[in-house]
């Protein structure tokens, strides 16, 4: 079996660091517009079966109405997340982790980074050197260490276990929405998806003065 995780938080905790920008409602609607263009993206690789982990009833009835399997939640971090599913999974399986908040992510650039092989395979976020997206052949390849600068540590794991370890270095995959200037950006780019209007919807080009 091939599982591609989504793992994505309760919506009052999700996009802190917008709190000067958009208010409670609008990072929980925002953070909901960008699991949707992940799941368009996760949804339509073939072989690949789609979990959505999740403490919050809203996320979880989305990501099934997208066609994942959904799993509640147990703990309350990331990495607890991605031990859960690993709990769930058969020693062979192999294990991707993809990250939530990448509105630039496309099919194709999620297929071209899942098409590389060998046991490591990962895809760093350009923002802090983070993991946006993690492979693994079988999952307990290597430990998942997710967060800041946690895309050096998987390679340097990788290369101690003498594993082979590609890297995806894909403008699609490395983008992940944290800060006002990343909408600024969505803004001025119009990437065709959910992020994108839902950020036209709540009128941000007018409030941020992008593209107004």
């Amino acid at each position: 079996m091939r599982v591609l995780a989504v793992p994505v938080k309760r919506l009052s905790q999700a996009k802190r660091r917008l709190s000067g920008v958009l208010f409670p409602q609008e990072r929980a609607t925002l953070t909901m517009a960008m699991m949707a263009d992940v799941l368009a993206a996760a949804t339509v690789q073939p072989g690949w079966d789609v979990w959505v982990v999740s403490r919050q009833h809203d996320v979880l009835r989305a990501g099934a109405q997208a066609g994942a399997h959904t799993i509640a939640e147990e703990g309350e971090t990331l990495s607890a997340a991605v031990r859960q599913v690993e709990d769930a999974m058969e020693d062979r399986d192999e294990l991707a982790v993809l990250l939530a908040d990448l509105p630039l992510i496309t099919p194709g650039a999620l297929a071209a980074a899942l098409s590389l092989p060998g046991p490591v395979v990962a895809a760093p976020a350009e923002s802090d050197g983070g993991t946006n997206l993690l492979v693994r052949r079988p999952g307990s390849a290597i430990g998942a260490r997710f967060g800041r600068s946690s895309f050096a540590k998987h390679r340097a794991e990788a290369y101690r276990k003498g594993l082979t370890f590609h890297e995806a270095r894909l403008p699609e995959l490395a983008f992940d929405l944290d800060r006002p200037a990343d909408l600024e950006r969505i803004l001025a780019e119009r990437p065709r998806g959910r992020t994108w209007q839902a950020c036209r919807d709540m009128g941000l080009a007018e409030r941020l003065r992008v593209g107004a």
